[in-house]
């Protein structure tokens, strides 16, 4: 038997109105799990924040004390008084034969940005007064000591006497006495010496930028220590 129209449409009327209406429950669970999961992303983001902060600030530090691969970290050698404990950074040990290339020298260590402070004997010596006590004096107020050995070098009993005081001042501390070879054969090399790494004089610019890193490696060192020391 077929209804009558009028109930017919009443009830497909009914019908769509109840699927077009979700319920109340589906509702507030749905509306429940997305604030639930917005807390959740908000908790993650603000952790990871914290963590990415946490981390930035432990590699800012540390690389603010070491370099990459341990290496320790430059130091200002300008503003270090260990440095200016001493009138010299480098006494130039060398004949008088060699005078003309030592002034070269002097010229590329004293014109760095370090400004290095040389003591070189016929222009820095106080006239009238000894020899022996120049030189003597010359050594202990340095902190490095650049031996140009050459064949002049070996036959002047000054330069010797000069080698010899600067061992008795340091024997033991690396980097002080920095021996560097021009025009003599390996086996010429002074026996005093024979304990020291040395710088064979071959390409010029090379050679003096050699002694120049010897001097400032041997600076930074120092004022390094001294630094820790005083922590």
């Amino acid at each position: 038997m077929r209804g009558s129209p009028a109930l017919t449409s009443s009830a497909a009327g009914w019908f769509r109105q109840l699927l077009q209406k979700p319920k109340q429950s589906s509702i507030r669970a749905s509306s429940s799990s997305h604030s639930t999961a917005s807390r959740s992303l908000s908790s993650s983001s603000s952790s990871f924040s914290s963590s990415s902060s946490t981390w930035s600030s432990s590699s800012s530090s540390s690389t603010s004390t070491a370099l990459p691969g341990g290496r320790p970290a430059p130091v200002d050698i300008s503003s270090s008084s260990a440095r200016w404990a001493k009138s010299y950074d480098v006494c130039i040990c060398h004949s008088e034969g060699d005078l003309e290339f030592v002034e070269e020298l002097v010229s590329y260590l004293e014109s760095q940005p370090q400004s290095l402070r040389c003591f070189l004997q016929l222009r820095d010596s106080v006239a009238g007064s000894a020899v022996v006590t120049e030189l003597c004096e010359a050594v202990q107020n340095s902190h490095c000591w650049v031996m140009l050995i050459t064949p002049s070098f070996l036959q002047d009993p000054w330069c010797r006497y000069q080698m010899h005081q600067a061992l008795a001042e340091a024997p033991m501390a690396n980097g002080r006495t920095i021996p560097v070879l021009k025009d003599i054969d390996r086996k010429d090399y002074p026996k005093e010496l024979r304990n020291l790494y040395y710088i064979y004089m071959a390409l010029k610019e090379s050679s003096f930028r050699q002694i120049r890193d010897t001097v400032l490696r041997y600076l930074e060192e120092l004022c390094r220590s001294s630094t820790s020391g005083m922590e």
